[in-house]
């Protein structure tokens, strides 16, 4: 694990596991911010559940790889960890090639996976850089586990009007509310995003809410898994779903094309928000 902790407080967990973000506990007191199972596995070929898993190099099963590829359940290398300036907490771990990979997915590659926390912002980076000599294609997500309340009680702003493939369906569809609510089953892709979202945990005893910005990835999956999947995953409690929406920025609808020597980052950045007394 990369413990980091800013001046004011803020702080970050990180496992070497995936290299994925499992604590987000902002400066001032608010408490953990994304939401881990309690039940999740922690090593071996187990992906975490919760956290900020790091997808790459293919989104779900859209392809021939493991679901979400291996990149989260492979063991990363921290590379540095150090105080910004302004006394911010800043790491990155890394991830390359090497047979098991390469058994998988036939390409040279490497992965560098930034995390910065200070005060009430968390922002995470991934850059995909191709290391090879041929040229390849991926796609990749930042699958954000944000802690609320309760779900159902949960609105999400910024995606009405726009369209999405509702993978629950299995159909496209557009969002008419403005506001996204979770009284079920929810998996969205929205194509093209370019504005913040914000996410209001209304049912807190603190209202809070945290913006989701991106950059580099152009897309955003929305998740809840509702009642009735939640129940069937071995690493969820039953009613897990209640306490978690995930916000994901992801590259999906146009995939990553890297010529040999090139790189691409994209960045999820979370504010949070909490209502005044």
């Amino acid at each position: 694990m990369v413990h980091l902790q800013a001046a004011d407080g803020a702080s970050a967990l990180i496992a070497r596991h995936g290299g994925q973000v499992l604590s987000w506990q902002p400066a001032g007191g608010t408490g953990e911010q994304l939401y881990l199972s309690p039940r999740s596995g922690f090593g071996g070929a187990q992906a975490i559940r919760g956290g900020v898993p790091v997808v790459f190099p293919q989104f779900s099963d859209r392809g021939p790889l493991p679901k979400h590829g291996f990149a989260r359940t492979s063991a990363w290398r921290v590379h540095a960890a150090h105080e910004d300036a302004d006394g911010g907490a800043r790491a990155e771990l890394q991830l390359v090639d090497d047979a098991q990979t390469r058994a998988l997915w036939p390409h040279a590659f490497a992965l560098a996976l930034e995390v910065r926390v200070c005060g009430r912002l968390l922002e995470v980076a991934l850059t995909c850089r191709n290391t090879g000599e041929r040229p390849w294609q991926c796609t990749a997500a930042l699958h954000t586990y944000l802690r609320v309340h309760d779900s159902t009680q949960a609105q999400l702003a910024g995606l009405g009007a726009r369209p999405y493939f509702d993978a629950v369906l299995a159909r496209d569809a557009v969002q008419h509310e403005a506001l996204l609510r979770f009284p079920g089953e929810v998996d969205r892709v929205y194509a093209g995003v370019d504005a913040p979202l914000l996410l209001h945990d209304v049912g807190a005893a603190e209202p809070r809410s945290v913006q989701v910005e991106q950059r580099g990835f152009a897309d955003v999956v929305v998740w809840n898994p509702g009642a009735q999947r939640c129940a069937a995953l071995p690493d969820m409690p039953a009613d897990g779903y209640r306490n978690m929406v995930c916000i994901e920025a992801a590259r999906i609808a146009q995939p990553i094309v890297l010529a040999a020597g090139q790189a691409w980052t994209g960045a999820q950045r979370l504010s949070l928000t909490v209502a005044a007394r």
